[in-house]
């Protein structure tokens, strides 16, 4: 992806170094669970809700990046000022008028309207807040762990999280997400993969703007979709446990999260990505 010299957006809050919350009772087993529920665009409030929180344990003293955290950041903010060039146009054409989110830059932990979250959950999005959480060490698991590599999979992270933002102010979570309350867990997930496919959709729209912008460069949306299946619901029960449980998919499986993302990128219209719809995932 071509980014490198380009404007960064200025909705940008650095909380590196500061601290959230220490979550009590997480440890591997907990941090197994917030990735499978969380990862790539899961609100991790309904498990942080439920877990103790300790003092903070930040400091308030400034955090000294690495050459390679610089760079990050930057790509990142480049990201970030493409996604709200992209909707502002796609939202003005639609009549509508586009509010951009603010990224979050977090180490360790975070608090936010959702809860406290650590680096566990991965990246977030907080409808409370209307804002996107990240710790940028998530990158090194996206290429390490996940066998996800290439920048353009790391804008991948950012535009699915923008999916989400996109998807509070055209109201369709209120909308389509029932009462947590009063479906079974087993229903609630299905809708739950329905939003999360429909934000794969939305970042494949981004995705396809850029490439009309010429911001793409050779194999950058084999790379997108390489993470999109990475962070399918079964791939990761599988690395984790050996085998996959459809009835607690919450995002999708790979392969669906790679046809929404690539329906969006051949698209580059929000017409086209109703999920909630749609007979066939």
């Amino acid at each position: 992806m071509k980014w490198k010299g380009r404007r960064e957006s200025s909705n940008v809050e650095d909380r590196r170094g500061m601290g959230g919350k220490t979550l009590v009772g997480g440890g591997i087993g907990g941090i197994v669970i917030l990735l499978l529920v969380t990862l790539l665009g899961g609100n991790p409030s309904d498990l942080l809700n439920g877990m103790t929180n300790a003092p903070a344990s930040g400091t308030n003293a400034p955090y000294e990046e690495s050459a390679q955290e610089k760079e990050l950041s930057q790509f990142v903010s480049v990201v970030l000022a493409d996604t709200e060039d992209v909707w502002t146009d796609v939202f003005k054409k639609e009549g509508l008028t586009y509010k951009k989110p603010t990224l979050v830059l977090y180490s360790g932990s975070v608090d936010s309207a959702c809860g406290t979250a650590g680096s566990a959950v991965g990246p977030f999005y907080c409808p409370g807040d209307q804002k996107l959480y990240i710790d940028l060490s998530f990158y090194e698991e996206l290429k390490q762990k996940f066998k996800a590599p290439g920048d353009f999979a790391m804008a991948y992270v950012i535009a699915h999280e923008v999916g989400h933002h996109v998807q509070t102010l055209l109201g369709t979570t209120q909308k389509e997400m029932p009462n947590r309350q009063q479906v079974s867990q087993k229903e609630y997930n299905k809708y739950s993969v329905r939003l999360e496919l429909q934000a794969d959709y939305l970042a494949g729209v981004w995705a396809s703007h850029a490439k009309d912008m010429n911001l793409l460069e050779k194999g950058d949306l084999e790379e997108a979709l390489n993470a999109a299946n990475a962070v399918g619901d079964d791939n990761i029960q599988k690395k984790v446990q050996g085998y996959a449980v459809p009835e607690s998919f919450t995002h999708g499986t790979s392969e669906q999260r790679k046809r929404w993302f690539n329906k969006g990128f051949q698209s580059g219209t929000i017409e086209g990505g109703d999920t909630f719809s749609a007979k066939n995932l």
